[in-house]
């Protein structure tokens, strides 16, 4: 069953992305399979990205993200600044990412927005 709206599914397929639709109890994901993580940077290449759709998506925004496995810095072996904390999803404790999302704009942003956010995060990881 998908959920996701036609533009952000075929944004993920544009960009080649492996995704899954994931409903767990009340929430709504969407797994980025196996998603490619800057180079150096952390204690593994790849991780599994977790974003939680609100009821409302896409005119209410997407805030955190989470990840599979958990990943430390390389720098320090610590994990990333307000990224420690476990969240249940589909029977894994998945790595909250806290990062909050105040500029979202109703009927312009969507998956991309998202990406991209999760983009910047992961590159200023400190």
């Amino acid at each position: 069953m998908s959920f996701i709206p036609l533009s952000d599914r075929q944004y993920l397929e544009s960009r080649g992305l492996h995704f899954e639709e994931v409903v767990d109890a009340s929430q709504k994901g969407v797994i980025l399979r196996k998603f490619q993580l800057p180079s150096g940077r952390f204690n593994t290449e790849q991780a599994d990205i977790l974003i939680l759709l609100p009821s409302g998506y896409p005119d209410a925004p997407p805030d955190m993200f989470y990840l599979l496995p958990w990943i430390k810095l390389v720098q320090g072996e610590k994990y990333p600044l307000a990224a420690d904390q476990p969240h249940q999803f589909s029977g894994q404790q998945w790595q909250r990412w806290s990062r909050h999302n105040n500029q979202w704009r109703p009927g312009v942003d969507g998956i991309w927005t998202m990406l991209k956010r999760i983009e910047n995060a992961l590159e200023v990881a400190a």
